[in-house]
């Protein structure tokens, strides 16, 4: 049998070529059978049996923290919600009073439970675990929301994630269809459209020019994979691409058509030693984007990993 041997001075990610300086881009994968337990439990969360206003946000977002802390007690914390949303209920005597209600809302999860953005740590990964969130006290903007988005969905007062760009907000429709926007990483405040443009001149010095799709209402899904994008940022700003898969294969369970998905498990894989699995998704990415402006530079990747597993074997 002809066994192939790396040469020195050429690690395996040397293969990939251009492509190995892409794994620290922000990309997504195909959903590929995922043998693991938080896969599995991802997908009787998010799958497409179940419509998307009927996703549990507080046991998908645990679950994703289970990547990081495999004992987890999912349902304790979901008792934690449950009973935050018990102590916010017993200081509103009208749910349908918006005004009333954001205020008990905002008492409960900010005075008495603590809740607060981490100004100081913002990329600490801490921040978009929601057990360390409850714990710590400590959140993002998108955290925070979620807590206080399902603490009202338990008092049957409807809220909407908005993905403004760098800013995660809420939205709730009075029974006339008016708007308000509750920003959770300040406490609770209360947004005028004008307060979010402040916002975004803050966090990008005047260059973001607003659009009105910047406050529309986004799905629980999407809240997930925002979630999962913003961790998996942070770990590969580190170039920690064992943290980084995991979270790409949860972004698959929730949206598994998506080619440059596909792409980066490729990459990640491949900077792993996961070589078969690479090459399969890298296969797979051209046949669900067989035009892409990298086609056969990705193609040609694929024929050079193959040619090696051969040889190897």
């Amino acid at each position: 049998m002809l066994v192939c041997r790396w040469r020195p001075g050429r690690p395996r990610r040397a293969v990939l070529g251009r492509y190995s300086s892409l794994v620290s881009a922000s990309i997504k994968i195909h959903g590929q059978p995922c043998p693991n337990r938080d896969c599995r439990s991802l997908s009787t969360l998010v799958g497409p049996q179940v419509g998307d206003e009927n996703v549990d946000l507080v046991r998908a977002a645990l679950t994703i923290a289970r990547t990081e802390r495999p004992g987890l007690d999912i349902e304790s914390y979901v008792t934690r919600v449950d009973e935050l949303a018990r102590m916010a209920e017993a200081r509103i005597s009208d749910v349908g009073d918006a005004v009333q209600t954001i205020a008990a809302l905002n008492h409960t999860l900010f005075d008495e439970a603590g809740l607060r953005g981490n100004r100081e740590d913002y990329y600490d990964p801490r921040n978009s675990f929601l057990n360390d969130v409850l714990d710590r006290g400590l959140g993002i903007p998108i955290t925070l929301a979620l807590i206080y988005m399902e603490v009202g969905r338990r008092l049957g007062f409807p809220l909407f994630g908005v993905g403004m760009p760098g800013h995660f907000l809420l939205k709730h429709y009075d029974i006339d269809g008016r708007e308000t926007l509750v920003d959770c990483f300040n406490g609770g405040d209360i947004l005028s459209p004008q307060d979010c443009q402040r916002r975004l001149d803050e966090i990008y010095s005047g260059q973001m020019t607003p659009r009105p799709e910047f406050l529309f209402a986004v799905s629980r899904r999407q809240i997930l994979t925002r979630i999962l994008n913003n961790l998996k940022t942070v770990h590969l700003s580190t170039r920690n691409f064992r943290k980084a898969l995991p979270l790409v294969d949860l972004v698959l369970v929730i949206y598994p058509r998506s080619p440059e998905d596909v792409k980066q498990r490729a990459l990640l894989r491949y900077s792993l030693g996961h070589t078969s699995g690479a090459v399969e998704d890298l296969e797979q990415y051209l046949k669900m984007s067989p035009d892409a402006s990298d086609a056969d530079e990705i193609r040609q990747t694929a024929l050079s990993i193959r040619r090696m597993l051969a040889l190897m074997n």
